[in-house]
């Protein structure tokens, strides 16, 4: 590792904490807003969304404040606490109008914290080895914070109302503000005199970027057939609803393992463009998988392939655009990926899976194959267009994937053999 534990400890805890809060609510708040709160399915649906739309807007205003007036560290803390607050006043509230207020807050407040927790990663970290280190807390804590309350449920008998997801959630958003403000560094901010965001949006004007950010956003959204079918599809095939999650579990097992062992070598290798491929490519063969529907555990078994499109589609995507950008837009970079993906991705990705699988149903049944051709497809071309039209951006010098970008050439930099990535000299 060519970071020091006291940098890699404090990122990888604001790195668990930043998701531990995500987990602790969005797989389960569904059962509380259907169950004790009687809310409906289109009610539920714009709960959810959110988040998606907060992506739209928040992380902008934050990446531009992080880049030009205050330190990442302050801005995390505060929003972190802000949504502390919201989320005890979500769990006290029981009208979908007001809790959708109360959610649409709380929803601003955090996605203005998910860019900023990778701007603060590329700030400190070079090497794509360390980094990848660093992004497999997120899978980690989305599974752990998950069974914590799970046996937390089982000891207490608090699943009654379904409200002390939101609790735990706004207790972790505590812990993660003390941490940010105790241990994480203050990152340099950007003195050019430039805005941040008008130069980061400046950027679109090249093709190739202009492809990765469009397609970003599209393939994002086809996860949505994901997440909103999966539960149900494997339920109709005949595996059990109590194997269900367990089985869902198996691509956050496979995220893990690709992040940690895989992702460096795979950029080391196969340089950017192809790595993309391949994990958009592993989005198409899960929904082959799924078209094909038989046997079950072909189903069970292409869950790993989620596991592994999400990191060397989502993160390689998210390390790619701090590469090409220059350091003084970094956060700006990171706001503008969750706003194509995190935000306008998952939001319009939302609503076009709930139309194709409505009128993919009938009497209460949906017609699964049908279903899953449409993101299928969608992969399909996805793939072919960043085969044939994307290409990796210019470097001056390269290990595999490691890149000195040209306003780092008066860096010293240590180029390691034998697929380890370029790494910055102290």
């Amino acid at each position: 590792m060519s970071v020091s534990m006291s940098v890699y400890i404090p990122l990888s805890v604001v790195m668990f904490l930043e998701y531990a809060v995500w987990g602790a609510w969005l797989p389960v708040l569904a059962a509380r807003l259907l169950g004790p709160l009687k809310m409906t399915g289109k009610q539920t649906g714009w709960i959810y969304a959110t988040l998606p739309l907060a992506c739209i807007v928040a992380p902008v205003v934050s990446g531009q404040l992080a880049d030009s007036w205050f330190s990442i560290k302050w801005i995390l803390g505060v929003s972190h606490l802000i949504g502390a607050v919201l989320l005890v006043m979500a769990a006290k509230e029981r009208t979908f109008g007001r809790l959708f207020g109360v959610m649409l807050a709380y929803s601003v407040c955090y996605a203005a914290t998910l860019p900023l927790v990778n701007s603060i990663l590329f700030d400190q970290v070079e090497d794509v080895a360390t980094q990848g280190k660093v992004f497999i807390w997120a899978p980690v804590a989305w599974a752990l914070v998950g069974y914590f309350l799970t046996g937390w449920r089982w000891r207490f008998k608090t699943e009654g109302e379904g409200s002390d997801c939101l609790y735990l959630a706004a207790v972790l958003s505590v812990v993660m503000a003390v941490c940010c403000f105790a241990i994480l560094p203050t990152n340099e901010l950007a003195e050019t005199g430039e805005i941040p965001i008008v130069k980061t949006f400046g950027m679109l004007s090249d093709m190739n970027f202009l492809m990765f950010i469009v397609l970003s956003a599209v393939l994002a959204g086809m996860m949505q057939f994901y997440f909103l079918g999966t539960a149900r599809f494997m339920q109709d095939m005949g595996i059990p609803g109590k194997n269900v999650p367990a089985s869902m579990a198996i691509a956050q097992a496979a995220q893990a393992i690709a992040t940690f062992f895989f992702l460096g070598l795979a950029l080391t290798y196969l340089g950017f463009k192809w790595t993309l491929v391949l994990g958009a490519g592993c989005w198409l063969l899960m929904y082959v998988a799924y078209v094909v529907e038989k046997p079950t555990s072909l189903i069970v078994v292409s869950q790993t392939l989620h596991g592994i499109a999400y990191v060397f589609f989502m993160i390689v995507g998210q390390i790619f655009a701090e590469t090409v950008a220059p350091p003084d837009i970094r956060s700006s970079m990171q706001a503008l990926i969750f706003v194509a993906t995190t935000g306008v991705g998952l939001f319009v990705g939302t609503q076009f899976a709930g139309i194709v699988m409505d009128r993919a149903s009938g009497e209460g049944k949906f017609q699964w194959r049908r279903i899953w051709l449409v993101p299928g497809a969608v992969m399909l071309i996805g793939v072919l267009a960043l085969a044939v039209g994307f290409s990796d951006p210019p470097k001056e010098e390269k290990q595999g994937a490691a890149l000195i970008r040209p306003q780092q050439a008066n860096q010293s930099y240590a180029i390691l053999d034998h697929g380890e990535t370029i790494s910055r000299l102290p």
